[in-house]
């Protein structure tokens, strides 16, 4: 077995793409030992096929565990990650059904396709919006701080009901509360600032329930759901559903740069918006990993026998440039049909916002490149600011100008 690699191997990056040492375990073994930062050492899995397969089966890995579940006696001080984010009621990536099944079906009948084609027309005028921003401000500027990071911010604001004379507020906080860079009293703060205003989000819809996704569950199932399991869900949303897509549009239309035929066809061709998301959520697999699960029973993967108790962790970079189920997939090809990839996760865990971070996208992807034509960088290649200290993969910065 191929001794442990550097911490924080599922979660290390190389440009747009996996580390190289996590490529050399999907290649090799598939399967490796990692130290992780909150305790014992996990087993990490790079191959497609085996991340579909461990996230597809909930019965053999959970996710509602507690650091004394854990296997081994390794002197390790454990702690739980999900902890990191305060209480976790209400959150369902931390929990398994039936919990989990319960609050999932209570939520899914607001993130159909067709509910969120209520949100589109709202979605064209945030994005025309902040391009008239643009316009209006000229060359150069910062796509990531004027574009990228407050579009889907205030999409989120939209979906919560979040007033308008809240919102610049929410944004500073959202954007800070996911910077892993700051120090953990600064972070328990914004924490704490974050629950508080969520809380008084949720009693205000319980008094006055508006058109938003809170008001519209507490109209349909207020009786199924408490105070806390709401403020649980908005925090969800709110972490799950800004971030993500922000760095989505941010580093997407770095990559569309670096590829000027492929920018051509989003900016011209209407038929090539949707495969191209498809393909910039794979090649670019900007969430490197999900919640750590742990095996509840023995279970062997490529020839390993993970043992209950243990740890799994799971590398999505490397999963989804998996030679075995895409051809030559370190090229990035806007015409591929439908690549498969888990970017937005597997089985009963797979994004719930889905359908609202593709419409984001193949909204806001289109209408910059066609309002801007001539978009290009404002600073040499090399320069561009890679965010190192975000949970999710991105950019600080991106200068451009047209």
């Amino acid at each position: 077995m191929t001794p442990p690699p550097t911490t924080g191997l599922d979660l290390r990056r190389t440009g747009f793409g996996p580390a190289p040492d996590a490529e050399a375990v999907r290649d090799g073994e598939g399967i490796a030992r990692v130290p992780t930062p909150f305790g014992p050492t996990a087993w990490m899995l790079t191959r497609q096929a085996d991340v579909r397969r461990m996230l597809g089966d909930a019965d053999a890995f959970a996710n509602g565990w507690t650091p004394d579940d854990l296997s081994g006696d390794d002197g390790a001080v454990r702690r739980d990650p999900r902890q990191l984010s305060g209480d976790r009621t209400g959150n369902l990536l931390s929990l398994d059904p039936p919990d989990h099944t319960r609050l999932r079906r209570l939520l899914a009948g607001e993130f159909t396709v067709r509910r969120m084609r209520r949100l589109e027309p709202r979605i064209v005028e945030i994005v025309d919006d902040h391009l008239d921003a643009l316009a209006r401000s000229g060359p150069p500027a910062d796509l990531v701080a004027q574009y990228a990071l407050p579009i889907p911010s205030l999409v989120i604001c939209e979906l919560l009901g979040v007033p308008p004379g809240d919102q610049a507020e929410f944004q500073e906080r959202t954007n800070a509360q996911l910077d892993t860079g700051l120090t953990e009293e600064r972070r328990d703060a914004l924490a704490a600032e974050a629950l508080a205003y969520m809380q008084g989000l949720v009693a205000r819809a319980r008094r006055e329930p508006g058109e938003d996704l809170i008001g519209m569950l507490l109209r349909e199932h207020s009786e199924d759901l408490t105070n806390d399991e709401l403020v649980g869900i908005a925090n969800l949303l709110l972490v799950a559903g800004h971030e993500t897509t922000a760095n989505m549009l941010g580093l997407g239309t770095l990559a569309l740069l670096r590829h000027p035929d492929q920018l051509a066809r989003v900016r011209d061709d209407e038929e090539a918006v949707a495969p191209a998301v498809e393909e910039l959520m794979r090649w670019l697999s900007i969430v490197s990993n999900g919640s750590p699960r742990l095996a509840r029973r023995d279970v062997e993967i490529d020839g390993v026998t993970i043992r209950r108790g243990d740890l799994v962790v799971f590398n999505l970079p490397a999963a989804n440039r998996d030679p075995a189920v895409v051809d030559d997939p370190e090229r990035f090809d806007i015409t591929r049909d439908g690549p498969p990839h888990v970017a937005f996760g597997h089985g009963v865990h797979h994004c719930l916002g889905a359908p609202l971070a593709r419409m984001e996208m193949r909204i806001a992807y289109p209408a910059l490149l066609r309002r801007f034509p001539t978009l290009h960088l404002a600073v040499p290649d090399d320069d561009v600011a890679w965010a190192t200290t975000h949970a999710i993969h991105g950019l600080e910065r991106l200068p451009v100008a047209w």
